[in-house]
């Protein structure tokens, strides 16, 4: 199976580009602290202590996401789903950039200690 994906199926490279990609994120607003909590059904899952009123955890995601990427917050945009929980994140950012930082997160890609773990 030489063909198979090298990218986690919540990334997606953007077609003719080499330095943007599309991050599918699911975000449980209220939390008690921003972390990632690992992969679930195809998308990253991220706590949010912001409250999903107002655009608050849409802020607050974004911000995060830059922030942990180490991009300007000009460089990460909600691309879908701006009253959903499930939402698509376009990141100016190579996607190896993104896949190694996913690589590193808690649940992530290879990693056993994200979901079923303890809260």
């Amino acid at each position: 199976m030489a063909t198979s994906n090298v990218w986690p199926d919540c990334l997606k490279p953007l077609p003719g580009s080499v330095s943007a990609c599309e991050l599918l994120v699911q975000v449980v607003p209220n939390a008690s602290r921003t972390a990632c909590a690992g992969l679930h059904d195809g998308a990253l899952r991220v706590r949010l202590m912001a409250p999903p009123i107002e655009g608050r955890a849409n802020a607050a995601l974004l911000q995060w996401l830059a922030r942990s990427l180490e991009l300007p917050r000009r460089a990460v945009v909600l691309q879908s789903g701006d009253t959903q929980r499930r939402k698509r994140i376009r990141l100016d950012c190579a996607p190896a950039v993104v896949a190694a930082w996913l690589q590193a997160q808690p649940g992530g890609p290879g990693r056993p200690d994200g979901e079923g773990s303890a809260r």
